[in-house]
Order: C-alpha cells, then sequence, then structure tokens
C-alpha cells in the first residue's frame, strides 16, 4: 500500500505549557509549531507567526505521518519502516527507533506516559509509554480490513478513524471495545480531532468535515464542504474562553487565602474582625476575570 502523506501541526513550548496548564485544548497557541514533511522526510519548526526556524529540525526519516508532543519530546511515527521516533524539540536525536517491529503506523497520540499508536496493515491500536516500552502491541485489533489511521484521545477513551470502512470506532485507553461502529457512513476518513464533547472528523472523497457528538450522535454531516482532499484536523480553542482547571484552582485560591489573611493580620490592629470569602470554581465552560488576567500575565512571560 502506497502511503498517503500528510502534514500534521504540532504546537509546543512555554507559553504552550502555560497555557495547557488552564486548558489542553488552548496548546496550540504555542510558540513553536512542528510540521511533519511526508514527501521530505522531515519534520520542521516554525514560529506561530509563521517564520521559519528550521526547516529541517529532524530530517531522515522514514515516511513520516503524525507527530505527538509530551513535554519537551516528539514521537514520530515513520509507516516506511515500521517504527515511532523519539526526538527533543530542538531536534537532537533519543531514539530514532524507540518503537519498532509495526508494520505501517500511522496515528499516534499521548496520554500521560503513554502512547496509543495505530497501524493501518496491522489493524492495530499499540499502547506503549514514551521510554518505549510495549504496553500492549495489540490493545485492539482485528482493524485491518478497516484500516485505522488518526487518533484522539478524550479522557480514558480513544476513538479511530478507519478510513476503507468509512467508520469512527471508540475503546478504553485498556483496550475495551466500547463501540467498534459508534459513526458509520464516512467516506474515506483519515483525520479525527476531540473538542469538548464533539468530534470532527475528514471525510476525503466527500470533501467535508462533519461533526458528531462523543456518544456518536450526528451534529452536522457536512459542517464544512467544498473542500479538496481534507486529511489532518486540529482545533485550537479561542484563548478567550479559557477557563482554568481544578488543580489550577486549587492553587489560585491558595493564593488568594494567602493574600486575604496576609490583609487581615495588617488590619488585625484596627478592627476587630475580618471575613475571608471563599470562591467555589466555575461550572465548566464559564469564563471568569481571573482566567483573562492569568492569561495577560502568561502572554508577559512568554
Amino acid at each position: 500500500m502506497k502511503p498517503f502523506y500528510r502534514n500534521k501541526i504540532i504546537a509546543s513550548g512555554l507559553f504552550a505549557g502555560l497555557l495547557a496548564s488552564l486548558s489542553p485544548s488552548a496548546a496550540s497557541a504555542g510558540e513553536t509549531i512542528f510540521v511533519v514533511n511526508g514527501g521530505g522526510d522531515t519534520i520542521g519548526a516554525y514560529t506561530a507567526s509563521g517564520a521559519t526556524l528550521n526547516a529541517a529540525l529532524i530530517s531522515g526519516l522514514r515516511g513520516p505521518v503524525s507527530i505527538a508532543v509530551s513535554g519537551s519530546d516528539l514521537f514520530v511515527t515513520n509507516e516506511t519502516n515500521g517504527t515511532v521516533g523519539a526526538y527533543t524539540t530542538s531536534g537532537a536525536t533519543v531514539n530514532a527507533a524507540l518503537i519498532s517491529g509495526l508494520i505501517a503506523p500511522n496515528g499516534i497520540v499521548e496520554s500521560g506516559s503513554d502512547l496509543f499508536v495505530t497501524d493501518e496493515v496491522a489493524g492495530t491500536i499499540g499502547a506503549y509509554t514514551t521510554s518505549g516500552t510495549t504496553v500492549n502491541a495489540t490493545l485492539v485489533s482485528g482493524l485491518s480490513a478497516a484500516v485505522p489511521r488518526d487518533i484522539a484521545l478524550s479522557g480514558s477513551d480513544l476513538f479511530v478513524a478507519n478510513e476503507i470502512a468509512g467508520t469512527i470506532g471508540e475503546y478504553t485507553t485498556s483496550g475495551a471495545t466500547v463501540n467498534a461502529t459508534l459513526i458509520s457512513g464516512l467516506s474515506t476518513t483519515l483525520g479525527i480531532a476531540v473538542f469538548g464533547s464533539d468530534l470532527f472528523v475528514t471525510n476525503l472523497s466527500a470533501g467535508t468535515v462533519a461533526e458528531y457528538t462523543t456518544s456518536g450522535a450526528t451534529v452536522n454531516a457536512a459542517l464544512i464542504s467544498g473542500l479538496n482532499d481534507p486529511a489532518g484536523i486540529a482545533i485550537s480553542e479561542s484563548r478567550s474562553s479559557v477557563v482554568p482547571e481544578a488543580s489550577t484552582w486549587a492553587m489560585l485560591l491558595t493564593g488568594f487565602a494567602a493574600l486575604a489573611f496576609a490583609g487581615f493580620r495588617r488590619a488585625r490592629s484596627g478592627a476587630d474582625s475580618a471575613q475571608l470569602a471563599f470562591v467555589a470554581p466555575p461550572a465548566a465552560g464559564t469564563t471568569f476575570a481571573v482566567a483573562a488576567g492569568l492569561q495577560s500575565r502568561c502572554r508577559a512571560l512568554a
């Protein structure tokens, strides 16, 4: 099977890390953009404004298809020689064959210290650690006829785009099948992305991007149409909608309490009592001024 090359973009950097602490989807606003060039067997590095840092930051790859980032490391699937290579974001080789013995690795997604890789010829999803240890090379199997391509993660669920079957399958990160045909009737499905509780899928033959819920309900089968062979897909959350996660709120509340206590001690000599007000974390999707303030600070630091 002739590899179908497509460029895939990953953003990282200090600013990306700071924004990612507020919302995982906001990491696309990072300082450095990494692009897989399948035809040139390279990974290029660019600024978010489009300036070239190094068009061949990493070279000598073998049919690179997809890329995942974890901290200061990049993980690249090489379809031609059946490997996953590990490199630093500065271009240094960590292990060009961190994971080997695959047939045609394609999609890759990172979850903590784990990597999940689709193999379109073997018809599998394999689980590995970011240090290269095999957790389960056939975590999910039996997908060879479906031809699994891209893969996305939402919580503890994996969503896989099956090119030939025209389906999206859902599995847990432990390998259990949730629904092998969660979504069906697609047309040469190559790319998939998760945003909140929605899935966005590219249909190469139809030239469309379709939207579904993560439970499989159709939102809009032709959300975007008239495209020319759409393949990879990524979604960037608006910075104005970034909301701190629970851990960030815990740190913020601790800081507020410390400031309030300091103010209480300073005012103690001139007041009989003081009150501390504690603010509960906001409901999902609610934007508070404190988040925007923290964003401004992030931008100033970046």
